[in-house]
């Protein structure tokens, strides 16, 4: 009886180590010249590291890292340049910061409330653009504004019909 409970007790064990285990995924593809290109990534529990290697040798990378709320992405080529982008999220709302390999930053920030949503986006230079949509049954308007200050709204609207098998041939 109790060498069935630790088998019990081990099988949990190996099959809970598996959900958050690191999975590792590496492609090659071969082209027509015999060159290849090789492609790894690995994840683990929300974090992801990609490499791409390419038929020249030069290779790119993504690092991505999710903790506490926080989200850190970076994309590096194979020039060696870096971009990153830090994403924090909190209920009803997210603000992230893109940071070129110039050091310019970009910052986003999006609000959510049942039914509408709001995202305001500031270049480098500190020009301003933005995208409120509102959604209620059946319908939703979505209106960008640009750093000018020039609109743009669209609208759209479902409808529904049923059948209901009493058709008029006339």
């Amino acid at each position: 009886m109790k060498s069935r409970i630790w088998m019990v007790v081990a099988a949990m064990l190996l099959l809970a180590s598996g959900v958050s285990a690191q999975r590792t995924h590496t492609s090659t593809v071969t082209g027509a010249n015999g060159k290849t290109a090789t492609r790894t990534a690995t994840r683990s529990g929300g974090n992801v590291s990609s490499s791409t290697t390419g038929r020249n040798g030069n290779t790119a990378s993504r690092n991505v890292s999710r903790a506490n709320g926080v989200t850190n992405a970076t994309v590096t080529g194979p020039n060696g340049n870096s971009a990153t982008r830090v994403t924090t999220h909190a209920p009803g709302s997210s603000q992230t910061v893109v940071t070129g390999p110039n050091g310019k930053t970009v910052t986003g920030s999006t609000t959510h409330v049942p039914g509408n949503t709001q995202t305001t986006v500031t270049g480098p230079n500190g020009q301003t653009a933005s995208r409120n949509v509102s959604r209620a049954p059946g319908s939703a308007t979505a209106t960008v504004t640009g750093p000018a200050g020039n609109s743009v709204t669209r609208q759209r609207t479902t409808t529904t019909s049923s059948a209901s098998g009493s058709a008029n041939p006339q």
